[in-house]
């Protein structure tokens, strides 16, 4: 499963994303302040970091700014989750390259689950559908074709 980074201050909303998270299957490592996020995404590398916005040390906004002009972690799937609902801090957020920005007093728990499985594009739970794009059907259906041997074609 994927590995997330959970940034979120507040421990009581920290611990419950992480509940849910964890029972998704997500390998989850928690971060409780912008500080603390930098360190570990670069150590880390996780394939989604849940960023809080208003946090101490170093806000979620300048936590992405950050994240978005290093190199080795610029290409980071962020979800921005915040108080936050205007749709000036949106736009700050879109600007400095979130992929999903999300006012934590008009989602659930359930959209939240979605929004990381559409992000990280993995299947619902349950689902069959495999997460292999069109590509890697044309490459099976390519080495499916007879190709000659190092002997030549039979014939």
């Amino acid at each position: 499963m994927p590995k997330i980074l959970l940034v979120e201050d507040d421990i009581n909303l920290r611990d419950v994303y992480f509940a849910r998270l964890q029972a998704e299957g997500f390998d989850l490592s928690v971060a409780s302040n912008g500080e603390e996020a930098l360190a570990m995404a670069v150590k880390e590398r996780p394939d989604l970091i849940i960023l809080d916005v208003m946090m101490p040390r170093i806000s979620g906004f300048d936590v992405l700014d950050i994240l978005r002009t290093t190199p080795e972690i610029a290409h980071t799937k962020v979800i921005m989750m915040t108080a936050l609902g205007s749709s000036e801090d949106r736009e700050r957020g879109e600007k400095l390259g979130v992929d999903k920005y999300l006012v934590k007093s008009q989602v659930t728990l359930e959209d939240v689950v979605a929004t990381i499985n559409k992000v990280l594009q993995v299947p619902a739970k349950g689902s069959a559908e495999p997460v292999v794009g069109d590509d890697a059907k044309k490459t099976d259906e390519a080495s499916d074709q007879s190709t000659p041997t190092a002997n030549g074609p039979k014939g």
